[in-house]
């Protein structure tokens, strides 16, 4: 999931490089300067140690929270069974506050002053990048849960880093699978798009919807944006009504897709509706209203009510623990801790940072909750996807799509 800052076209990002630089020229010691060299920091004594730098207050908290929820599910399991050779698992949590700059800072703070081996990364595409260069510095590996954006791992000349994973797929795969169930699912003909124009998220998303709708034969009739922070839509509607689509792409998150599918409701629009994995959340059914969201879907990374039973298995966990059932994000933080962990196993030798990241990058076929996959060498997991649907303010399976 991207930047709920909504990224701020990464403008924010340079100005957390920015910040970065001072940062660590505030904070480079003896000691640092030792850490960023060798094979990174390594475990010692009884305890492994895990951060978890998470939007845990702030625009998207409900993503980081939920992330953090899972992580800590997995973390009890792992420990309960024995940890990893008998050492315990400790999971150290800073909060970003939904910031790149706070993201930057707690990279710092984990790699540095905690001597993690590994960190789950933000759960936002923006926070996630502002921490990637302290992932190098330090070669501590960090794997986001829901970082979607395909630079978070790929750089824009095509060089890959290093050190960051996700257990995510990308927005390009989403915005795929959503153009194919509008095309061919739901035989959609013309289609509009209406997408946040500050979020390189659902620009990404709005993209590749766009080029594979056209691909398959569709028609955009009516491309409209919003700013993040918008609350009153009903002009662009409006305007998106006038076209008669009938089908409408609305990449984006909660916040704001909540009070378009709303007012959309309201203004007649009464065409299926649909989004990508920053639609999940429970603010979405308090803002738009249980009836609003009928015939609406998303693509997403799991389902709770998939009948797979070792996604059953996960969720009576999880039912047990929070007493609720688990999201995606749930599911997320959940797996990433096990890819962590898996790849920890996997270390002949000490258990240092470097080590972990090369068995991250040679994981195959390996089983979670939200799907089983092998990392490709983008750092990207090749997996499937789900779509859902809202029937009376819930989310139910509707059907899985293989990459």
């Amino acid at each position: 999931m991207t930047q709920k800052n909504k990224m701020k076209k990464y403008g924010s990002l340079f100005m957390a490089t920015a910040l970065l630089t001072g940062a660590l020229a505030g904070c480079n010691t003896d000691e640092d300067t030792s850490s960023s060299g060798g094979s990174g920091n390594s475990a010692s004594g009884d305890v492994i140690k895990i951060g978890a730098n998470l939007e845990l207050s702030g625009g998207v908290a409900s993503y980081g929270s939920s992330i953090g929820d899972g992580a800590k599910l997995a973390i009890e399991e792992i420990n309960a069974a024995g940890g990893i050779d008998g050492k315990q698992l400790e999971l150290i949590t800073v909060d970003n506050k939904s910031e790149n700059s706070e993201a930057t800072t707690a990279a710092i703070r984990l790699a540095e002053k905690e001597q993690v081996v590994a960190m789950l990364a933000p759960a936002t595409s923006g926070n996630a990048l502002a921490t990637v260069e302290i992932a190098n510095k330090y070669k501590v590996p960090i794997v986001t849960g829901s970082g979607t954006a395909p630079n978070v791992t790929v750089n824009d000349n095509g060089s890959v880093n290093e050190f960051a994973f996700r257990t995510c797929f990308i927005d390009p795969f989403q915005g795929t699978v959503a153009a194919n169930f509008a095309t061919k699912d739901l035989g959609a003909k013309n289609v509009a798009i209406y997408a946040d124009n500050a979020s390189d998220y659902a620009k990404g998303l709005a993209a590749s919807f766009k080029e594979t709708v056209l691909a398959n034969g569709g028609t955009v009739v009516a491309e409209e944006a919003y700013v993040a922070k918008d609350v009153d839509f009903k002009s662009t509607l409006t305007n998106i009504k006038g076209k008669n689509p009938d089908f409408v792409f609305i990449p984006g998150y909660y916040e704001e897709v909540g009070l378009i599918v709303k007012q959309a409701r309201d203004l007649g629009i009464d065409v299926p509706l649909m989004g990508a994995d920053g639609w999940d959340s429970p603010t979405l059914i308090d803002l738009a209203g249980a009836k609003a969201l009928n015939n609406t879907y998303i693509t997403n990374h799991y389902s709770s009510e998939d009948p797979d039973a070792s996604i059953q298995k996960f969720v009576e966990a999880f039912k047990g623990k929070y007493k609720e059932a688990p999201n995606a994000f749930h599911a997320l933080g959940y797996d990433s801790i096990y890819f962590i962990v898996d790849a920890i196993k996997r270390v002949d030798g000490d258990i240092t940072g470097e080590a972990i990241q090369k068995q991250l990058a040679a994981t195959k076929d390996l089983s979670l909750i939200t799907g089983t996959f092998t990392v490709d060498e983008f750092h990207n997991p090749v997996k499937s996807a789900t779509v859902l649907e809202f029937v009376d303010g819930k989310q139910q399976f509707n059907s899985k799509v293989n990459p």
